[in-house]
This record gives C-alpha cells, structure tokens and sequence, in this order.
C-alpha cells in the first residue's frame, strides 16, 4: 500500500500549510507525522467530502495534454520548403502576367492559365497527402493514449475501490499496490503485506535491476535513487525541443532548392538583360544617350518568357513524388507496427548507420539474460562453453 505524496494538478498554494503534499519530505517522515500531514487515516481513507475539497484544490491527477497541431497548421508545413515555395511563386506571378495580358487584349486564352493551374494542382495534392497521412498518426497515438488508461484500488470510505481511475487521486489517496500494476503517482510506502517489496524504475534512474522499498524513512537529503520508502509515478514527462532540427532529407533539398533557386535567378535576369534592346532604346546625341523610349507591354512579354523559363527549370513533380514514396513507406512501417508521425521520419530512419545500446538492457526489456556459460574442463588448460 502505498500513500500518495503528490498530484500532478495545479498548485494554488506556495506556502505551508498542514496539507503541503508539494514541499513536505515524506521520505523522510515516519508513518504516523505522514498520516497526520495528510490528515488521513491509512485504515479508512479519505471520505468523498474531503476528495472533492481536494479536488477543487490540487487539480486531477493527470499530465497536461498535449494539443495537436491545427489542421490549418498541417497546412502550412506542407509548404514549408523552398522548392515548394518557389513553385509557388512562380505558379502565382505566371497566373497574374496571364491575367493581365487577357486585360489588356481583351480576351482572355484558357491555354495561358494551363501551366500555373497543373502548378497549382501538383501543390494542392502534394498538401492534401501530406496532411492526411500525418492527422492519420496524430489519430492513431490519441487512441494508444486512450488505451493506456490507468486505473488503481483505492481505500476512500473505509472500503476498496477497484478499477478507480487514477486521474481522481489526490494527495492523500491511500493506495493499494499489487504485482504488476502501474504507480499511478508518487507515493510513500506505509505498510508492506508480502515480505519484499521490489520496484523496477529504470526509467527513471536507469537502474538495470529492480530496487527494494522499505517503509523505514531516509534522510531528507537523499537522491531519488535513496529514497528506499518512495514509489514513483511510471509515466515520465518529455519536452519537445524547442527549435526542431530538420531531417537529412529535408536538408539536402534545402540545399537543391537554394541552388537551384540561385541558377534560374541568374538564367531569368541574363534573359532579360539580353532582350533590353527590345522594350528599351535610345539615341545617342555628342556621344550621350538621349531619346529614351520605353515599351512595358514588350517588357512584361520578356518578363513572362522568363519566368517561363524558371517554371521549366524547377521539376514540379518533385514534391508530389517525395510525398508519394514517403506516405508508401509509412503505411509499410504501419503493416509492423510502426507508427510514423511525420512523413520524413522514414527517410531519417533509412539514413541511420548507427543505433548506440547499453550492454544491460536499460533501452530495450531491461532485463538481463545469461547467454553463455565458461566452465574449467578436465586438464589445466582446458575451458568448456555451454551455450544457454
């Protein structure tokens, strides 16, 4: 059994008070000054009047959740790549020159709105499979959350609750303990009815093996791992870099698109340059220019040719094709088991030469195997293996 030193609620209070489940040591405490500061009676619990007081108080007993992204969000990320964006650009700038030169002629061609419209699909459907594959992930680790819904048996009353959700504890809670079962939160043990009591926290403290508990206090300054009378909450909490770093493939076309956004810059201003002469001309008068005379109409007619130009140097069907093969490869690690969340996190997986492992199991069942077995043999120098 086990009595519970902390909720993870909202904290209203910062001083002392004879209820302190956030600053008072209960490690270092013995039985009876915890049941006193908690105010609870390990036999008969608390009563649902003083549940709800603390309720209302200390908040339920459950990590914040994390909000998903918003599917106007996921959007946006679809985006958020400088071959798409170019694309864009061009998709954009190619549709209002098209407009314009139907506004000043004074009919509009279908034909001059056909290449920023493919534009414009191939980056629509490039958007609407990336968006779907990742709300697909996001959907499905909701529902393993659900799934790994904790419950416990609680002394409230003077009698059992079984199957009582865990997120209604509230410092206090007596809690009963079995084999297998799940620490709901962090607990002082108050009473021990097998003759050994043996937590594996490994994830907590990377120990390998599984430690011993004990009812008898410690030293107010012990670390988490002399804290021999402490249960802790299984659950840990892990904080999302503030500032993602990208993938590698997400680098290297990147660096495709700089490049590439560099070259048909240059190509498109060298076009331009070269068919000055056409839209701008001049006299010369004792050896000055004079005369100037500008066509804009001539000007935007070589502007379009080369943006032309830099649409046909950009591979448009490069996004959608990425898209495509990375959506094949998360429903193939779907078919394992595997979850992906973002479409890159398969070509990162692929790129990965290295997976670095401690020797005792800490990172994969922790537990330890013997695999094999030296023994002496009959001559001196003789050894025999056995392998387990």
């Amino acid at each position: 059994m086990g009595k519970g030193a902390q909720s993870y609620g909202r904290k209203e209070s910062t001083g002392k008070s004879p209820l302190d489940p956030y600053g008072y040591p209960a490690w270092a405490k013995d039985i009876q000054e915890c049941e006193r500061n908690y105010q609870v009676d390990s036999k008969f619990g608390l009563s649902d009047g003083e549940v709800e007081k603390r309720l209302q108080k200390y908040g339920t007993n459950e990590l914040e959740k994390h909000e998903g992204q918003s599917v106007f969000r996921l959007i946006l990320d679809q985006f958020n790549d400088t071959l798409v964006r170019i694309l864009l650009a061009a998709a954009v700038i190619s549709f209002v020159l098209a407009w314009y030169d139907g506004e000043e002629g004074g009919e509009m061609e279908i034909t001059a709105f056909v290449e920023p419209l493919v534009i414009f699909l191939i980056l629509i459907v490039n958007a609407i499979v990336g968006v779907w594959q990742e709300s697909n992930a996001e959907k499905a680790l909701e529902a393993l959350k659900e799934i790994q819904s904790e419950q416990a048996t609680v002394i409230r009353n003077g009698r059992k609750v079984s199957c009582f959700p865990t997120k209604e504890l509230v410092p206090g809670d007596i809690v009963e303990l079995r084999v297998g079962d799940k620490i709901p939160a962090d607990m002082r043990v108050i009473n021990l009815i097998s003759s050994t009591l043996r937590i594996e926290q490994g994830s907590l403290t990377g120990e390998s093996e599984a430690v011993s508990k004990t009812t008898k206090p410690v030293p107010e300054e012990s670390d988490i791992q002399g804290k021999k009378c402490m249960v802790f909450a299984g659950t840990t909490i892990q904080e999302a870099a503030q500032n993602e770093e990208d993938t590698p493939l997400k680098k290297k076309l990147n660096e495709f698109g700089e490049v590439l956004t560099m070259l048909t810059g240059l190509i498109c201003l060298l076009v331009w340059l070269i068919n000055v002469k056409y839209f701008l001309s001049w006299e010369l008068v004792d050896g000055w220019p004079r005369n100037f005379k500008f066509s804009f109409e001539k000007c935007t007619y070589y502007f379009e040719i080369a943006v032309a130009l830099v649409g046909a140097a950009i591979p448009e069907g490069l996004p959608a094709v990425i898209t495509t093969c990375l959506a094949l490869g998360t429903r193939k690690m779907a078919q394992k088991n595997a979850l992906v969340r973002e479409l890159p996190s398969v070509e990162t997986l692929g790129c990965t030469t290295v997976i670095c492992s401690d020797k005792t199991g800490t990172l994969t069942t922790n537990q330890m195997a013997v695999a094999k077995l030296v023994a002496t043999g009959r001559g001196p120098n003789a050894l025999r293996s056995f392998n387990v």
